[in-house]
């Protein structure tokens, strides 16, 4: 489950609504005494503000930190004066050229464009996610069942290690859960079994019993993201990847650019296993999992995902509003009934039977409204918004997502797990070729019919 939070840096926006040219750089020094202190010397030298910095430890040298650092450039001259006062210190072992106006023009253009904030381009860019937890993860809130109990902060600080240490391309951790843990699960498990098909829609309805002969879901045993994500692979493309907890909304949703989805692999404090104050196993593989294997909404999914890439503080926190009444809460139509399809709700027994009674208000899936409405977090919602169906709420969010203030448009190649920028003659003449093949091949099969 994702949340929304206080906007993070990037794109920024003055008092008389301009946006502000803000640049991301980063790079790695080797750990020592005024490492730090040298490089931000080097940037005062050259005369530019610094708006924001960020530490975690490097993936690419031991004893040594990565450094983000956000700056207002104008230009790409700008940034490129940065990046080399900044590799002239000693101690900075390497720059990355991840500023906002390389990565989006590109060198194609003497003007530059409006900045924006970094973003993946290719499925492992996501390792740089690995760290960066706004809660929960290693630490408990106060407030949590198994914040008192030293055995259950042992054993949850020993999952989330596994996914702090995943990298792309590396089997997906298998925990050997404990009879304690399976236990929860059995009773969650079967306790929402029993309700799916009363109150969740066909799609998941068909998907369900399928993880159930092919991935080990029953009440028995927890199973391993391993093995759904080879299913949900065969299925939609979609795969799955362990996080420690949760992610800020910008990382969370680029994620699903790539068809990638962030699953925790710890499970609910045993003492209440009908209460979690924060996502775990049994919502995103009971939740979550089962619409990723439905090629329409994984499309929405993606679709969401596309959209957040380089998009502005203002566009990320809509479309995280979007995501919380689809993704999270959503219900559809079904005929002259309304199902429940969101993660929060199927994982939810309270909120299940709650959301499809007369109590709550429902209203028709619209982007632009949906993007705008408030939500509370910690109580059931009173408003739901009702989708007709998975590929008309991805049409209207195509359309929606026309008004982003993003000056480039974005493609997903499947192949290479990357994204493209489409901000050159060559890119977009390299897309026309591609889609006039894939029009041939379309003619020719409705020749055939």
């Amino acid at each position: 489950m994702m949340r929304t939070t206080p906007n993070e840096p990037g794109t920024h926006y003055d008092a008389s609504g301009n946006r502000e040219q803000r640049t991301t750089i980063l790079f790695t020094i080797q750990d020592q005494v005024g490492a730090l202190d040298e490089c931000l010397r080097a940037l005062k030298k050259v005369d530019v503000s610094m708006t924001r910095i960020e530490s975690r430890p490097s993936r690419s040298i031991t004893a040594g930190y990565d450094f983000f650092i956000d700056i207002d450039a104008n230009t790409k001259e700008v940034v490129q004066k940065v990046i080399e006062a900044i590799k002239a210190v000693s101690v900075v072992k390497d720059v990355s050229a991840i500023s906002n106006l390389d990565d989006v023009v590109g060198g194609s253009s003497d003007k530059s464009p409006d900045a924006v904030p970094w973003f993946p381009r290719k499925v492992s860019d996501l390792d740089t996610f690995a760290e960066k937890v706004l809660e929960m993860g290693e630490e408990l809130s106060s407030d949590h069942p198994g914040a008192s109990d030293p055995v259950y902060r042992a054993r949850r600080l020993e999952i989330v290690n596994k996914a702090k240490e995943y990298r792309t391309g590396q089997p997906l951790p298998r925990i050997e859960y404990t009879e304690q843990e399976k236990e929860t699960w059995r009773q969650v498990y079967t306790r929402l079994r029993s309700m799916y098909p009363k109150y969740a829609c066909r799609e998941f309805l068909h998907v369900f019993p399928l993880l159930e002969q092919n991935c080990g879901y029953g009440p028995d045993d927890i199973p391993q993201i391993e093995d759904i994500s080879r299913f949900l692979k065969d299925c939609t493309g979609f795969t799955l990847r362990p996080v420690m907890g949760l992610l800020t909304p910008r990382d969370f949703l680029n994620s699903l650019a790539f068809r990638v989805f962030h699953s925790t692999q710890y499970i609910r404090h045993h003492s209440d296993p009908y209460y979690t104050p924060e996502p775990d196993c049994c919502h995103e593989l009971l939740g979550h999992v089962p619409l990723f294997a439905d090629p329409n909404f994984a499309e929405l999914a993606q679709e969401i995902g596309l959209a957040s890439l380089g998009a502005s503080d203002e566009d990320i926190e809509k479309l995280a509003t979007i995501f919380w009444f689809t993704a999270e809460f959503g219900l559809c139509k079904e005929g002259d009934n309304v199902r429940a399809y969101g993660a929060g709700l199927l994982s939810s027994f309270g909120e299940l039977e709650y959301a499809l009674t007369d109590k709550p208000e429902k209203r028709g899936f619209d982007p632009s409204q949906t993007a705008i409405q408030k939500y509370p977090i910690t109580e059931f919602q009173p408003v739901y918004f009702v989708a007709d169906s998975f590929h008309d709420a991805t049409n209207k969010l195509r359309e929606f997502n026309k008004q982003m203030r993003r000056p480039f448009q974005l493609r997903y190649n499947p192949y290479t797990q990357s994204v493209e920028v489409l901000n050159s003659r060559d890119t977009v003449q390299h897309f026309a070729r591609t889609i006039r093949n894939e029009m041939q091949l379309l003619t020719s099969a409705l020749e055939h019919l």
